[in-house]
Order: structure tokens, then C-alpha cells, then sequence
């Protein structure tokens, strides 16, 4: 089907929350994917961060060819193996001691979070209910989770909001103080902000963060549900600060495409949520868990790893060379494969120029472009995306005009 028919039918019959889309795809091989017209681009998104190991990825596809010919899905009314083996695999990887919850996506596993917070404010705080987040943040598109993303254009619409949040500034632990109270029950945040513009948090605050949270027996939750999983040349973004949270959410990359997320808890606080409090009907299903375990498997390995922080690295390098030589950059931040460029012009008619030429960025609001390649991307694959987007900013410099 040609892409205008395609755009036709999705008006007709598909709610527009979306809205219209330039392109379709129809297959993908490493870090490439093509459309309808049989055009290839070059994927610098990896849909959002859920695509870590590229597209086709050969063991990926073999563990799934070979689950679904035994078992796709049963009821957590039973026990399957896959289930307790990745649950062991990311406890040892995190909290020796803690315990697994398993769901389908980065909002399910902050509902499941702020859920376990207001367990313990109820059992071990007096009741306390409220979670402070962070300005910028953002936590999912469930009612409770937007309600916990300090942006106020994903609140519109939705009032009224569930009660019990406060939002803080990153990096800024006297703005934490002045929202702590003796009905704070946990602090939720992002390691590295990533819809919000990819902000970093700051080390010395993180460590700020874990300090006050033992002090008043809240819980720490790390929502690494876009930065986790080897986006930061880390396991889990958590490890660039030297502290460990008391809770990780996680999704997106967890099972390289196959819908899948997952709280990690530790030890402290793993049997919180008893039997009836939650549950999910599809999380953590055999085809899932399988996929998981072998995604772990390979962005476990330190050479991955390294080699991750390497690529992020050059990236990065090369991202401030273009600061340095086109004033529309205003300013290059990140973690890894995980950035954000701040520009003085049209973030989302870049992007769109970017697709046009057989690149996929995106553009965050009016002025963000952000990155999220696949972890698999080579230099040289970085150094082509990059030429396209040198290409546009020259053009943009030497006409003069906002945007050619």
C-alpha cells in the first residue's frame, strides 16, 4: 500500500493522537531501516530507545522464532521458567536480594513504583502519600503517570490529576528540601531526563538525593524506563552516580521490541506489594522474558558496554565541532548514546529536512533535537548521520534564512 494510501485509511479508522506521519516503514536491518518506496534511512531514534540492538538483530530473531513455536503466552497464575530466570538475571545485575515485577511498558512500571510508595508511606510513614518529581520529567501517559511528569502540556486536558505529587527542579536539592514533607513517601526520578529535553542529573545531587531518602526512610525510584539498559555505557544508568536507588523501572529496550517492562526493588522493600496488590495480565509472558534474557545477555558484556561509552564519546565530540562551527547550536548535553542538542532555529523542520535526506532524529518541542541511536552503531555510521545534519546547518548559516 503507497504511503498516501496508508495515510488515508489511518484518518479513517485510527484515532489521531499521533497525528499525520511522513513516512512508512516496511523492514529493518541493523541500524537501517526502509519505507514503502523501497528508500533506506539511516536510524539515529531506534523508536524511541526500544530498538538498542538495531533491527533483524540475529539472535533476537532466533530466540523468538524459536519461543513462539513453544509457548507465547500463559497466565501468572502458573509459574513458567523464563520468568524466574529473568527475574534472577536482573536482581544479580542490580540489587542482590531484591525482587522482580514484571509488566508491558514504562508507564505500567511507574504505576507499579508509585503504588509501592504509597504502600510504604501507608505501612511505615504514617500514612504518607505524595512523591516528588521533577520539573521537565516525564513518567508515562497513564492518568498517575502524567499526573507525575512535570510538564504541564501533558497535564492539559486532563484535569482533575491525581492528587499526591510535587514537582522540584533537577539538579537542585534545595528545591527538594522545600517540597519534603512529613507526607513524603518517595522521590521519582530520572537519571537522565530524556522527553523532557535530555538533562542529565547531576552527580553530586543524585548522591544528595540518596542521602535524604535514607534519612527520612523514602523510597528513591529511578525511572530508567529510556536511559537504562546500556544507553549510558552503563547496565543501569544509576551506576554513573555510585548510589543505588531503591526501585529502577524499566521498558522500552528491555525486550528489543516485544512490549516489556519491569520494576526492580530492593531487598528492603521487595515484599511491599503482597499478593493481590498488583498484577498484569500479559507482563512477563514466556516470548517476552526469553527475549529479555537474551538482551541482557548481550548488553551486559563490558566489551558492549565499552564500546557504547566509546561511540557516545566520539558522538558527543562530534556534536560540540559542530557547536563550535554553527552558532544555531546552542548547547550539546547527554550520557552515552543518549543526547540532546539545544538550537536556536526550527528543531522540528530539521528533523523533517533530516528524514527528506535518509536520516530519522528527533526534535523535542520547538528546539531539542535528540539522539538515541541504536547501541550498535559504528562511528562511521554516526560520522554519515552527521554529515546530513552539517549539510543542513551549513545551508541554514549561509543563506541566512531560519530554515532552507
Amino acid at each position: 500500500m503507497k504511503l498516501e494510501q496508508l495515510k488515508k485509511k489511518d484518518s479513517t479508522f485510527v484515532i489521531p493522537t499521533y497525528g499525520e506521519r511522513q513516512v512508512a516503514f516496511t523492514r529493518g536491518k541493523g541500524v537501517y531501516l526502509w519505507d514503502t518506496e523501497g528508500k533506506r534511512y539511516l536510524d539515529l531514534l531506534s523508536g524511541l530507545s526500544v530498538n538498542s540492538l538495531g533491527y533483524s538483530h540475529p539472535e533476537i530473531v532466533k530466540v523468538i522464532k524459536a519461543q513462539v513455536s513453544k509457548l507465547i503466552h500463559i497466565s501468572n497464575l502458573y509459574y513458567h521458567q523464563s520468568q524466574i530466570r529473568l527475574a534472577e538475571k536482573l536482581v544479580k545485575l542490580s540489587f542482590p536480594g531484591g525482587k522482580c515485577f514484571f509488566c508491558n511498558s514504562g508507564a505500567e512500571a511507574n504505576e507499579a513504583a508509585i503504588k509501592l510508595c504509597r504502600k510504604h508511606g501507608l505501612e511505615n510513614l504514617n500514612g504518607a502519600n505524595e512523591i516528588i518529581s521533577f520539573e521537565k520529567s516525564f513518567h508515562g501517559r497513564t492518568l498517575a503517570t502524567l499526573s507525575a511528569t512535570g510538564q504541564e502540556k501533558i497535564h492539559k486536558g486532563f484535569y482533575p490529576l491525581v492528587p499526591g505529587f510535587k514537582f522540584a527542579r533537577l539538579n537542585d536539592i534545595a528545591s527538594v528540601k522545600a517540597k519534603l514533607f512529613s507526607k513524603t513517601c518517595g522521590i521519582l526520578i530520572e537519571p537522565v531526563q530524556g522527553e523532557g529535553g535530555v538533562y542529565p542529573g547531576d552527580m553530586k545531587f543524585l548522591k544528595s538525593l540518596r542521602a535524604l531518602c535514607l534519612e527520612k526512610k523514602i523510597l528513591l525510584v529511578f525511572d530508567e524506563v529510556q536511559c537504562g539498559l546500556g544507553r549510558t555505557g552503563y547496565v543501569f544508568a544509576y551506576e554513573h552516580s555510585g548510589i543505588r536507588p531503591d526501585v529502577i523501572t524499566l521498558a522500552k529496550s528491555l525486550a528489543s521490541g516485544i512490549p516489556m517492562g519491569a520494576i526492580i526493588v530492593s531487598k528492603p522493600y521487595s515484599n511491599i506489594l503482597g499478593k493481590g496488590n498488583h498484577a498484569s495480565t500479559f507482563g512477563g509472558n514466556p516470548l517476552a522474558c526469553m527475549v529479555s534474557l537474551k538482551v541482557l545477555d548481550i548488553i551486559s558484556k563490558k566489551s558492549f558496554l565499552a564500546n557504547v561509552k566509546s561511540n557516545g564519546r566520539f558522538f558527543k565530540k562530534c556534536l560540540e565541532k559542530l557547536k563550535n562551527r554553527y552558532k544555531i547550536i546552542k548547547e550539546v548535553r547527554g550520557a552515552g548514546l543518549m543526547l540532546g542538542v539545544d538550537v536556536d532555529g526550527n528543531a522540528q523542520l530539521i528533523a523533517r529536512e533530516a528524514m527528506a535526506q535518509g536520516v530519522l532524529i528527533n526534535a523535542i518541542g520547538d528546539n531539542i533535537l535528540r539522539f538515541l541511536p541504536p547501541l550498535i552503531i559504528t562511528k562511521q555510521e554516526i560520522s554519515k548521520g552527521l554529515e546530513v545534519l552539517e549539510r543542513i546547518l551549513k545551508k541554514m548559516r549561509d543563506t541566512g534564512d531560519e530554515y532552507i
